[in-house]
């Protein structure tokens, strides 16, 4: 089972070197895509890469997304012949240990959860949790879906799947982008299997959540409502 970890990144570089010790354990590849980090994320990296050949590092040119880190390297997946994608943050919040569960699973898209029996989150402010869960709670209701944790960003994909659902043309940004690829799955009748998660806030580097990111995702949920109508 050919699988590549795709992990974004932007000013990480206190937390990758973390991240890649705690992956050294699994048989997957590991892709970088880092946005011209100005902290030297992408040093470390290659750092990493020379002592160990399954960490690749890609690097762009400016600070261009998590939606087009994402389709970039799921582009890079596919060409290498990749059976499945694994997606990350950079930033410890998803637990490496469950990926053997992730992909244990037997699906063609499975979901680290934090919002499924046993799944839980530490270390948010009470404001983050009311955002979160009532940004899911009004995807789910608007788009008519079950999953419960559509904005989780730890996932376990088949690049079958990818190519089924036209990834390239998935047109969202930030974390529209994770529910928007959710939704189109299921609409070509694929199930989402989520599997709990502990999700840990970060304790280094600051959230790339913005108000724009919010705003964007919220229209987005209208947009695929109103396609859906059409």
């Amino acid at each position: 089972m050919k699988t590549l970890i795709i992990i974004p990144t932007y000013n990480e570089k206190e937390n990758i070197e973390r991240l890649l010790e705690s992956l050294s354990a699994f048989s997957a590849d590991i892709l970088i895509v880092d946005d011209n980090s100005p902290d030297g994320t992408a040093e470390m990296v290659n750092k990493f890469s020379r002592k160990d050949s399954r960490i690749k590092l890609l690097s762009r040119q400016g600070k261009l997304g998590l939606a087009s880190a994402y389709i970039e390297g799921f582009s890079r997946a596919i060409s290498g012949g990749y059976e499945y994608v694994i997606t990350m943050d950079a930033d410890l919040s998803h637990p490496p240990e469950l990926i053997a569960e992730l992909t244990r699973a037997g699906e063609s898209f499975v979901t680290g959860s934090r919002y499924v029996k046993g799944g839980k989150i530490t270390g948010w402010p009470f404001y983050r949790h009311i955002l979160s869960r009532g940004a899911n709670f009004y995807a789910r209701t608007v788009l008519g879906l079950k999953n419960r944790d559509l904005t989780s960003g730890f996932n376990f994909i088949s690049t079958a799947l990818l190519k089924e659902i036209e990834y390239q043309k998935l047109s969202s940004e930030g974390y529209g982008f994770l529910i928007e690829m959710k939704y189109r799955a299921i609409k070509k009748g694929f199930s989402i299997k989520e599997i709990p998660i502990t999700f840990t806030e970060r304790k280094n580097g600051s959230s790339k959540l913005g108000k724009s990111i919010i705003v964007e995702a919220f229209l987005l949920v209208l947009r695929l409502k109103l396609n859906e109508v059409i």
